[in-house]
């Protein structure tokens, strides 16, 4: 193989494996992010439990207010009343001192309903307190296996990138500045294999010009159909034989004709005779 080209399909594979990082440090990043949100989903339904909270303690503390502002009400309602001698009078401060009683039990019953409430809001706050402290333990033995991994990988990567350096600065720099070109649009399949007589990049089957060339592998050859650089996984002495099978085979099949040819001409000539 031509040593550009060979150094082409080594870097190739170099930038590939740098590249297979990326997805793994995604997918360690994101389960820590995702751990993250959880806390904050936790953290922002706490924050709304002691609104909620905050706001039915205000009710309470209003209604208590209505029950004594009432019950001052029904005081002066009942002073009132034993002052009074007409049956209409008496009837309607009694009409009065009745609605005034179902407004003080409907006040109450207000506040016994606020305050269970309040109490099943409180446990329930208690409950995501215990909820967030887990998920923060959670985190933060998360977030030392996260730092972890990522300082194995970079360490990996430091590896991979001293390995590509020391083969950039072997390569010509116009191959390397085609290839580069090259790896913009099609990224890790800059370089690929011909096999089968077809571009391991597009897929498409290169012509015999193409596929003589890689085979070959004494310059750089890129792919008809896609510009991708090829190179070939075996050699081309392996090819050469088929041809050879081929003629072969051929020649026998002529020769079977030939013979049944003279045998189909040997009975003729007999019938003629008869």
């Amino acid at each position: 193989m031509n040593s550009s080209l060979e150094q082409l399909v080594n870097l190739s594979k170099l930038d590939t494996q740098i590249d297979s990082y990326n997805p793994k440090i995604e997918a360690i990043n994101a389960k820590l992010e995702e751990k993250k949100g959880s806390i904050n989903a936790l953290v922002e339904k706490k924050r709304e439990t002691q609104n909620l909270i905050t706001r039915l303690e205000a009710l309470i503390s209003d209604t208590n207010r209505q029950i004594a502002e009432q019950g001052e009400k029904m005081k002066k309602i009942s002073a009132r009343s034993s002052s009074l001698k007409k049956e209409k009078e008496i009837e309607a401060t009694q009409t009065e001192e009745t609605l005034g009683k179902e407004q003080l039990a409907s006040l109450n019953e207000d506040i016994e309903r606020n305050e269970k409430a309040v109490e099943v809001k409180k446990a329930d706050l208690k409950e995501l307190d215990e909820k967030i402290n887990e998920a923060n333990a959670e985190l933060k033995e998360l977030e030392n296996e996260t730092a972890s991994s990522l300082k194995e990988i970079e360490n990996s990567k430091k590896e991979l990138y001293k390995q590509k350096d020391a083969l950039l600065a072997k390569i010509n720099q116009k191959v390397l500045e085609f290839y580069e070109k090259i790896r913009k649009w099609a990224k890790n399949t800059a370089v690929v294999p011909m096999k089968k007589q077809a571009c391991y990049g597009c897929f498409m089957r290169v012509n015999d010009k193409t596929f003589s060339e890689v085979l070959r592998s004494e310059s750089i050859t890129t792919c008809p159909h896609c510009g991708r650089i090829l190179y070939s996984e075996i050699n081309s002495e392996e090819i050469i034989t088929e041809p050879v099978v081929v003629k072969k085979t051929a020649a026998k099949k002529t020769s079977t004709k030939s013979t049944t040819t003279k045998i189909t001409a040997k009975k003729t000539t007999k019938k003629t005779a008869n």
